[in-house]
């Protein structure tokens, strides 16, 4: 573990080494089980908030990921009152609206934009066969195979499969750059731009529990999930098929819901032990 700093102006780091990416993961999923039904009550309204959000015309669908940075404060000022011995609640969530809301909204921009060029740097690598799928994709009167087999074939091809791993190597320096800047923006009180530099700094030094993050998520995300999913499928081939979907998501969802709550919570775990490790805080004061 280094300690990373430089001018007086910037924001001192830590350096951890690769095995911290899951001790962030276990660490969150321990503060989730302690206090697992305000966890999931702020989750279940988060997801509500999005989902009236989007429900907005015209706006909603752009909202959503631009106020994502905004809700993002929500968790950690959740994650740091049970840290100083609190309890998370719902009201939590909008924390972000009264914590430097400009900044919070220049992240989302950030992020909206970032993400938008790198797709559309696809067109450089599949001649435009992935953006033509999004901006065209199947009309709803087209049968349910036919449009299947319409954006698998467009998948399946091996020019927009290279075309969307550049796609992420090229967003992948928005991402780093966004991954902390809620915390640096709230904790630290810095502006928009401080706080992208200095997640983008932070998280390169930190490349390595950052990829070991990155590798056990896609394992307990997707690799798992999928597998348990096609063994329930095939120990229940005897039963319908709205049988068989039923009882995968009555089994999956849970667990999905846990993981998504896990992921938020460690966003906080690993903004405190990069920038904050070995610091205490004070237990909030005792209710008379």
């Amino acid at each position: 573990m280094n300690v990373v700093s430089g001018t007086p102006r910037d924001i001192v780091f830590t350096r951890h080494g690769a095995r911290r990416g899951v001790g962030w993961l276990r660490e969150a999923f321990a503060m989730l089980w302690k206090a697992r039904v305000p966890w999931l009550l702020l989750l279940l309204a988060y997801y509500i908030a999005l989902g009236v959000i989007n429900l907005v015309p015209v706006i909603g669908t752009l909202a959503v990921p631009l106020l994502k940075p905004v809700f993002a404060v929500g968790f950690l000022a959740a994650a740091w009152t049970q840290e100083r011995g609190g309890v998370p609640h719902i009201r939590q969530l909008f924390q972000g609206f009264r914590s430097n809301l400009r900044a919070l909204l220049v992240i989302g921009v950030v992020f909206v934009v970032g993400v938008t060029l790198s797709v559309m740097a696809t067109a450089l690598i599949d001649g435009g066969k992935l953006l033509d799928l999004m901006s065209n994709p199947p009309p709803a009167d087209m049968d349910r195979k036919d449009a299947a087999a319409r954006v698998e074939s467009v998948l399946l091809d091996s020019r927009v499969q290279l075309g969307m791993l550049f796609a992420a190597l090229c967003a992948l320096p928005v991402v780093l750059a966004v991954w902390f800047a809620p915390g640096l923006i709230v904790f630290q009180d810095v502006g928009a731009g401080t706080a992208l530099g200095a997640s983008l700094r932070a998280a390169m030094a930190n490349w390595r529990p950052l990829a070991v993050y990155g590798l056990v998520v896609f394992l307990f995300a997707g690799i798992l999930p999928a597998v348990a999913g096609g063994v329930l499928m095939l120990i229940t081939s005897g039963l319908g098929e709205g049988a068989r979907a039923v009882l995968v998501y009555a089994v999956l969802l849970p667990y999905l819901t846990l993981f998504v709550a896990t992921l938020h919570i460690s966003d906080y775990v690993s903004y405190r032990d990069i920038f904050h490790a070995g610091e205490t805080l004070a237990p909030l004061p005792a209710r008379s």
